[in-house]
């Protein structure tokens, strides 16, 4: 469900992370009449972004006061927070400055959303408030069904089933929001590599036909790091001869619909879309 968003001047900013999505958000923003304002991170964010936004500031991974001052030197008081930071790079290329190491040290668990929370309270301190990530997405958000011409097969209906009540488990623990399964066994669950590295892992030791699922975490706060996929996804997938992504519906984005969607017909993949309020689907194909 998308928040009502209160936008203060026409402007709304954009923390941005790795990957399509924050381009994708504010080509889509600027559409809606929007001024787009981003904060960008060295060594993540793409930089063409630069060509879809009003301004852009860039930041290292950790300088939370720098991030924080320039929304407020553009007058922005409503953001989204889009777009992933590799774990790896947390521990290597982060930068965190003062007010991020007094921010941890009031830390009990040092879990994504505890650590996203204590962010989003931390901007709230200068009247800047994090909004939900799904605002102004309902064309790109995943939809209900089977998207592909393909159907999954009895056996593929199987292991989704299998496969989405592990990953929310799999979530509840904060591990990660992907698994990828063959024949009810959990070949690869992602952890700090991502989305793409689980894939390649998993569909290595699946040999071939290794079912993908992804979906938000039983607790997921939908201000952070919502699901997304993306053609990318679908050529890794290809590439080690996989046949199904499953995704949750409605609280997951995907990222280039129509070329994703026509990757996945091209090498017979077939995407599907659930929702967590009903029944995993029927093995009937």
């Amino acid at each position: 469900m998308t928040q009502a968003l209160p936008i203060i001047d026409g402007r709304i900013g954009v923390i941005a992370g790795n990957g399509r999505f924050p381009i994708i958000f504010a080509e889509n923003a600027r559409k809606m009449g929007l001024q787009v304002f981003a904060v960008a991170h060295e060594g993540e964010t793409e930089p063409e972004l630069e060509q879809y936004v009003d301004r852009i500031h860039w930041v290292k991974i950790g300088q939370l006061n720098k991030l924080i001052n320039a929304f407020k030197a553009d007058g922005v008081r409503n953001v989204v927070m889009l777009g992933g930071v590799k774990k790896t790079h947390i521990y290597s290329n982060a930068r965190p400055d003062f007010r991020v190491l007094a921010l941890a040290t009031k830390l009990v668990l040092w879990k994504d959303d505890d650590i996203l929370r204590a962010l989003a309270a931390e901007l709230e301190k200068d009247g800047i408030t994090i909004c939900e990530s799904t605002f102004g997405l309902e064309g790109i958000l995943v939809t209900e069904g089977t998207l592909t011409s393909r159907q999954p097969t009895k056996k593929e209906w199987v292991d989704i089933r299998y496969g989405w009540d592990v990953a929310k488990e799999t979530g509840r623990l904060d591990i990660g929001q992907c698994v990828v399964v063959k024949d009810r066994t959990i070949v690869a669950v992602e952890a700090v590599e991502g989305t793409d590295e689980a894939i390649k892992r998993g569909g290595a030791l699946a040999k071939d036909g290794a079912v993908v699922v992804k979906r938000c975490k039983p607790q997921q706060d939908l201000r952070f790091d919502l699901p997304a996929v993306g053609p990318r996804t679908i050529e890794v997938m290809q590439s080690v001869k996989a046949t199904v992504l499953a995704v949750e519906a409605g609280r997951s984005v995907v990222l280039d619909r129509d070329l994703l969607l026509r990757h996945a017909e091209d090498a017979g993949i077939s995407v599907v879309g659930l929702t967590r309020e009903q029944e995993t689907p029927s093995s009937k194909p």
